[in-house]
């Protein structure tokens, strides 16, 4: 049986799911996606895990269902560098805390091979007060239904999220728990024609070893965005392997269905 990991810093206690670091040959996002945040997960009261998320509004985040399940309470960062915050991972006066909501239909495993592992891998954090825009003044955009089947092999996607800045020297497997920074680099589509994407997810390169960038563990949540928009085609879900190279899968959030269980809360 093939072993798949979520891309996020996620409880290893999960049937079939490994921990997900960061992005990978990525550089320091440089304030380009400023709605991008470093989201804390508890579990009975106490800090689990970590996951990338995206500002949808003042008050609405948007993140992978596989970080969400499970957990009763959420705080975000949006700076770009949140190693070293003495806060952190608790509550303090950089964070904004939320109440985390998963998609009612997400399963993990699915069943139904690689494209179907995880489905309706979305979640939501409402957070308890705005995001002031002094600190976050633009948004992600959600996409029209339907846009990821309109896009290419080879198209470009933007990754973006925190974690570890690794380069992979060696060809060997991620070390956890590295720098909070959220980095960029950009990747690629992978499919045969333009309507060979999933119904539920969509499918990218990761070469680390070629140097080009792509999404490891702990980038579970974050934007796969149209290259060069703030336009949110997927949320990263998870990887084949715990060396994160080959291909990785990203949940798409253009289904019909999706969006309108995400704008319930806009």
């Amino acid at each position: 049986m093939r072993r798949l990991a979520l891309a996020g810093a996620i409880l290893a206690s999960l049937a079939l799911a490994a921990p997900v670091a960061a992005i990978t040959n990525g550089e320091p996002d440089a304030g380009r996606h400023p709605y991008v945040g470093l989201a804390v997960f508890d579990v009975d009261g106490a800090p689990s895990h970590r996951c990338s998320v995206s500002l949808l509004s003042p008050t609405v985040v948007l993140t992978a269902g596989h970080c969400t399940v499970g957990t009763d309470a959420a705080r975000v960062w949006f700076d770009e560098v949140v190693e070293g915050n003495p806060e952190y991972p608790f509550s303090g006066t950089t964070s904004y805390d939320g109440t985390p909501y998963t998609h009612p239909d997400f399963c993990n495993p699915c069943g139904g091979g690689l494209t179907q592992f995880a489905k309706w891998d979305v979640g939501i954090i409402v957070l308890s007060e705005p995001v002031p825009t002094s600190v976050v003044d633009e948004y992600a955009d959600l996409p029209s239904v339907g846009l990821v089947s309109t896009l290419d092999q080879k198209d470009r996607i933007d990754y973006v999220g925190y974690g570890v800045n690794q380069r992979f020297v060696g060809g060997g497997p991620p070390v956890m728990g590295g720098p909070k920074v959220r980095l960029f680099a950009q990747g690629e589509l992978v499919a045969p024609d333009k309507y060979a994407h999933s119904a539920w997810v969509i499918k990218y390169s990761l070469n680390p070893s070629q140097g080009k960038g792509g999404t490891c563990f702990g980038d579970s949540g974050g934007p796969d965005l149209l290259a060069g928009t703030d336009t949110v085609l997927a949320v990263n879900s998870y990887v084949t392997n715990s060396n994160c190279a080959g291909v990785g899968y990203s949940s798409r959030i253009d289904r019909a269905d999706t969006l309108a269980w995400i704008e319930r809360f806009l």
